[in-house]
């Protein structure tokens, strides 16, 4: 692999690992990588591993998505099921 140059150390600083990130945090960063990637003045190999980042990004936000619709419909189960219960 080559050496890195000083575009791609700008554009790559030290990551905290995605499992780490508040829906938040990797919602924020997902877009900052968009962002990047969306200029189109990246090298090649600093381009894919921004797309790889976002990608892991997108599945974080994915997961916090997924958690949070299981969260509401039991609170919406438990809803009817008192509901029903006062009825």
């Amino acid at each position: 692999m080559p050496a890195s140059n000083s575009a791609e150390q700008a554009t790559t600083p030290e990551l905290r690992p995605v499992a780490e990130l508040s829906f938040e945090q990797a919602r924020d960063e997902l877009a900052l990588v968009v962002q990047q990637l969306e200029q189109g003045s990246l090298p090649l190999e600093t381009a894919l591993r921004l797309w790889e980042r976002g990608e892991e990004l997108a599945a974080r936000c994915e997961e916090w998505l997924k958690g949070a619709r299981e969260r509401l419909e039991r609170v919406r189960a438990e809803h009817r099921a008192d509901s029903e219960a006062d009825a």
